[in-house]
């Protein structure tokens, strides 16, 4: 059987190898598993590989005393790490059996390693409410035949696949015609832990086994998901997802969920998660909970975070108080693009275990306590001018910048790293058209924008541009006259302190493109110009041309210097804002077409 499913999952992979599809690193899919495990063996500190189809604590199964200890197993599919295997060390699991990706361990492995942890103090086996999984676990146990003592944890934590029947712990609730019964998800690992400390302090083991039931009985996990895993050995995602829709219910086996729902954001997400959980556990105002928010795999610490804070800020508003949190990828799905949220009862002997010391590298050094959630905006004051008459050339600038961000991005993305439109809505998006006031007040308020809100190369840049035209201006009686000599010798300055800057030159495929064949312009008709406006209508021809002339070269500066050849073709958008500052449409489609 083993030999027929390696070769189901190499013709797969031919095939999604010859479409193009392969966004896995592996060698032949058959060895997938086998050299992922030796990877891990190798940098693990607490874990050795046994033969048999086990990992085993390096380090001797005893209590903190020195006595032999209660041994605590656990095991399931691979593809779902850093579960189980990160959770072995002192304190935590003493054994893990691993199965094939999305694939219980069979019952021989789960015998082998429960012989080999028996201390004599008996084996406690934890396991995810699965069919293979409480399945082979159950036949271990059976063949034993008495030679060990052992006693088992069900977890059942998924409220997605809820039954209304109790569950009993030695059955396979999966098997019920009712229903798929409640699946084992993220709660697995605070029963795991809360086992192995108790394991660890010299308990006994139907003391373990106690609390961890305890612990299982009183967690409700539920999760959505964005984007369905990817399989590493098969090159197929686990479902299909169409674009705008996320996947609620959604199980670590990649099981798609149990409702298909439009995209929502984060806070409706974490209250759409949430409710159930509660309701199911039946809190209410004043109770304690263990919260775990955790990654099913290709969920950014950024959206964990966020997500995390969302949650904090639903239980305070139930009054529900999180005594302890964990935030990260503890319990995935390959890597699928989503998240979910357990809540536990706590009592003060959970808490004590969950914070108790284990050598299990993946388990946190310390997990929160925070109950309060605030955003962390930087505040500053705001220097733009809100008095005075209307600057109509700032006020055109700033509108033509406001109007095409998401084009900026766009065209960011295809020659750098995507993040241009955005730096420039962060520190243009939220100023209140029109701008009131003189030239030098507003540029210097521009500027302190850019630097504040806008950060990175864009902001440091292109803050300095402003600063120097600001500069130049200052003193201007805003004549046309004066604006125009102001706007020159700011421009000049602007060159030169933007190339000593960075050390762009023309040619480079920068913003620099545009800005010094609008300063030389500038130069040649600062005396002659008709007026302010005819002034910056000439530069800005300059300027665009500078500009359209970027899209032939290969950037030597910026982010995209690193594409090489792949930012030939695209012109560059900070120099598309450059010529903005004299004129145009405002249109980036003026540029590409």
């Amino acid at each position: 059987m083993a030999t027929e499913d390696a070769q189901h999952t190499a013709q797969h992979t031919d095939a999604s190898a010859s479409s193009g599809r392969i966004r896995s690193f592996k060698n032949d899919p058959a060895n997938f598993l086998a050299e992922s495990l030796g990877g891990l063996v190798n940098h693990h500190p607490a874990a050795e590989w046994h033969d048999e189809g086990f990992l085993g604590q390096r380090t001797p199964i005893v209590t903190k005393d020195g006595k032999p200890a209660v041994a605590v197993i656990s095991g399931g599919g691979s593809g779902h790490e850093p579960m189980h295997a990160g959770f072995l060390g002192e304190g935590m699991l003493n054994a893990v059996c691993p199965g094939l990706l999305f694939t219980s361990p069979n019952a021989v492995q789960i015998t082998e390693a429960t012989n080999w942890a028996d201390q004599g103090a008996g084996v406690l086996h934890i396991v995810k409410n699965y069919t293979g999984d409480v399945m082979n676990f159950k036949v271990a146990r059976q063949g034993l035949e008495g030679e060990v003592e052992t006693e088992s944890v069900l977890v059942a934590d998924d409220v997605a696949t809820a039954l209304s029947s109790a569950d009993d712990s030695d059955s396979d609730t999966d098997s019920n015609d009712d229903g798929p019964g409640r699946r084992g998800t993220a709660a697995t690992i605070l029963v795991e832990k809360v086992c192995g400390a108790a394991a660890y302090r010299g308990d006994d083991l139907a003391s373990v086994a106690a609390i961890g039931r305890e612990v299982a009985e009183n967690s409700a996990s539920m999760a959505a998901a964005l984007a369905p895993g990817y399989l590493p050995t098969s090159g197929k995602d686990t479902f299909d997802l169409t674009a705008g829709s996320m996947e609620v219910g959604v199980g670590i086996h990649g099981e798609r969920g149990v409702s298909r729902e439009e995209t929502t954001t984060a806070d409706s997400i974490v209250d759409r998660l949430l409710e159930p959980v509660v309701e199911d556990l039946g809190l209410g105002d004043g109770d304690e909970v263990i919260l775990v928010v955790n990654g099913l795999g290709g969920t950014t610490d950024l959206e964990l975070n966020l997500i995390f804070g969302q949650a904090l800020q639903w239980l305070a508003d139930k009054h529900i108080i999180p005594v302890r949190s964990m935030v990260g990828t503890f319990v995935t799905s390959v890597n699928m693009h989503g998240v979910s949220l357990t809540l536990t009862k706590a009592s003060s002997e959970v808490v004590e275990l969950l914070d108790a010391p284990t050598q299990a590298p993946a388990w946190p050094k310390s997990l929160g306590t925070g109950t309060e959630f605030s955003a962390a905006h930087q505040v500053f004051e705001e220097d733009l001018p809100d008095e005075g008459e209307e600057n109509e050339w700032l006020t055109a600038v700033v509108e033509r910048i406001q109007n095409a961000t998401d084009d900026l991005t766009e065209l960011d993305r295809l020659a750098g790293d995507g993040d241009f439109g955005q730096n420039m809505d962060a520190a243009f998006g939220s100023v209140d058209l029109p701008l009131k006031g003189e030239d030098t007040a507003l540029l210097d308020g521009l500027a302190h924008r850019l630097f504040v809100r806008a950060g990175g190369t864009s902001g440091a840049v292109l803050g300095t541009m402003f600063r120097e035209m600001a500069r130049g201006m200052d003193g201007s009686d805003n004549s046309p006259k004066d604006r125009i000599a102001g706007l020159n010798k700011g421009l000049s300055a602007a060159v030169e302190a933007v190339r000593d800057l960075g050390g762009a030159k023309p040619g480079d495929n920068t913003l620099v493109d545009a800005l010094v064949p609008a300063a030389e312009k500038l130069a040649e008709i600062a005396d002659s110009a008709e007026s302010f406006e005819d002034a910056l209508e000439q530069t800005y021809k300059a300027a665009e041309e500078g500009a359209l002339s970027t899209r032939e070269m290969v950037a030597t500066k910026g982010r995209a210097s690193y594409l090489g050849d792949a930012s030939k073709g695209v012109v560059d958008p900070g120099a598309i804002l450059v010529s903005w500052l004299f004129g145009g449409t405002g249109q980036v489609s003026d540029f590409t077409e």
